[in-house]
C-alpha cells in the first residue's frame, strides 16, 4: 500500500513538474498568442507617441463589469504591460507627463475611468501595479461606441499641437485628450540640430529660421539662422528670409537693402514664384514689384510675359495681358502649356487673375 502510494504520489510530482516544463516553454517561446502584439503611432510636430499593446478578443463575454471588473486595476491590453510612449514632455488632460516610456493601465468605471501612466513599464499586466509608482493619473469618460471584437487603440483628431487617443473594446470606448507644445519643442530641437551636420548647409539655417516667422515665434533668432545660412551661402531664398526677420522687428530700411540684394540675383522662376507667395498673402503691392522687376531682367522669358500679363491686368488692360499671356505660352515648357492656356481664357473672359 505504502509503495502504491509513493508511485502515486510520484506520478503526481512528474505530471506537476512536466505542466511547469511546458507553462516555461510556452513563456520563452515565440508562439501564436489569442491576444495578438499590436502597435500605433502617431507623430504630433516632432514629438513621436507609441502605443504597444496585445489584442484581447471579446468571445462573447461580458467584458466591463464582468471580465474586467469595476473598480479593479486592468493592465488596458492583455499579456505584458500595454506601453505608451513619448518622446518628448506632453499634457493628458492637461496634467503634465514627462518623456519616457510607461506601463499603461486602467480603472473602469460605469460613468468614470481613471487613465493610469505607471512609472513601471516591464510588469505582467496589473497583477504587481503599485500606486506609488504612478507617474499620472487622469480620469476620463467613457461612451458608447460600435462592437469592437478585439481591443482597438486609435489616435482620433490629430491637430497640430495634440491628438485624442482612444481605447476601444467592446461597445466601449475610453478617449484622454494629449498635446504637445509643438512650438516651444520645436525651437530647442533646432538648437541641437543645428550642432550637428546640418549646419554646414544653407537651407538648413534658412528653414529654420523660416519656420520660426511661419509660426510668429522669435524673430531674433530667425536673423541670426538667416545670417548663418548667407555665411555658407549666399542665395535669394535665404536674403527673402533676413527680409522677412527685419520686417518683423521692424528694422524697415535693412529689410529693403535685404530685399532689394535679392532682386538683384533672383532667377525668373525665383521672381515669380515669390511674387505669388507674396499674392497669396494678400500683399499684392509688393508682388507687383516682384512682377516689374522680372519684366525688366527678363523680358523674352515666357515668366517675363507672364508677369508683364499680371501687370497689365491688374491695371485694367485685359487686352494686353492676353497679347502678353499668349507670348508667355509660345515658349512655356509643355506641363505649363495647359495652366497657361487657362489664364488665357480668364483674361479673355476679363477675369482678375492676380486673385
Amino acid at each position: 500500500m505504502r509503495s502504491y502510494l509513493k508511485v502515486t504520489m510520484l506520478a503526481v510530482a512528474l505530471s506537476f513538474a512536466v505542466v511547469q516544463i511546458a507553462q516555461a516553454q510556452s513563456a520563452l517561446l515565440d508562439l501564436p498568442r489569442d491576444s495578438q502584439r499590436a502597435q500605433v503611432i502617431q507623430k504630433i510636430g516632432i514629438t513621436n507617441i507609441s502605443i504597444t499593446y496585445h489584442r484581447p478578443l471579446v468571445k462573447g463575454r461580458k467584458v466591463f463589469g464582468g471580465l474586467e471588473p469595476y473598480g479593479k486595476a486592468w493592465r488596458a491590453g492583455a499579456n505584458e504591460n500595454t506601453l505608451f510612449e513619448v518622446s518628448d514632455p506632453i499634457t493628458v488632460e492637461g496634467k503634465p507627463l514627462a518623456k519616457g516610456v510607461y506601463g499603461l493601465h486602467m480603472i473602469p468605471g460605469e460613468n468614470e475611468w481613471t487613465v493610469i501612466f505607471s512609472k513601471q513599464a516591464n510588469a505582467w499586466g496589473s497583477f504587481s501595479y503599485d500606486q506609488a509608482e504612478d507617474a499620472l493619473r487622469v480620469t476620463a469618460k467613457p461612451v458608447a461606441t460600435d462592437m469592437h471584437e478585439a481591443l482597438t487603440y486609435d489616435f482620433d483628431d490629430p491637430k497640430p499641437n495634440a491628438v485624442t487617443v482612444t481605447m476601444r473594446w467592446d461597445k466601449v470606448a475610453v478617449p484622454f485628450k494629449v498635446e504637445v507644445n509643438t512650438n516651444e519643442i520645436v525651437q530647442q530641437s533646432l538648437h541641437n540640430q543645428l550642432r550637428g551636420r546640418a549646419q554646414y548647409e544653407w537651407n538648413s539655417w534658412d528653414e529654420a529660421a523660416s519656420y520660426l516667422l511661419d509660426n510668429k515665434l522669435s524673430p531674433e533668432d530667425a536673423l541670426k539662422y538667416t545670417d548663418r545660412s548667407i555665411q555658407v551661402e549666399e542665395r535669394f531664398d535665404n536674403l527673402i528670409t533676413k527680409a522677412r526677420a527685419l520686417d518683423t522687428l521692424n528694422r524697415k530700411d535693412e529689410a529693403t537693402v535685404a530685399r532689394n540684394k535679392a532682386l538683384g540675383i533672383g532667377t525668373a522662376i525665383q521672381l515669380h514664384i515669390y511674387g505669388r507667395q507674396l499674392q497669396n498673402q494678400g500683399k499684392q503691392n509688393e508682388a507687383l514689384d516682384f512682377f516689374r522687376e522680372n519684366v525688366k531682367r527678363n523680358p523674352t522669358h515666357w515668366l517675363g510675359h507672364n508677369d508683364a500679363a499680371r501687370l497689365a491686368c491688374a491695371q485694367g488692360n485685359f487686352d494686353g495681358a492676353v497679347k502678353e499671356m499668349k507670348l508667355a505660352l509660345a515658349t512655356a515648357p509643355d506641363p505649363q502649356k495647359s495652366a497657361v492656356e487657362g489664364l488665357i481664357k480668364r483674361l479673355e473672359a476679363k477675369q482678375d487673375i492676380n486673385k
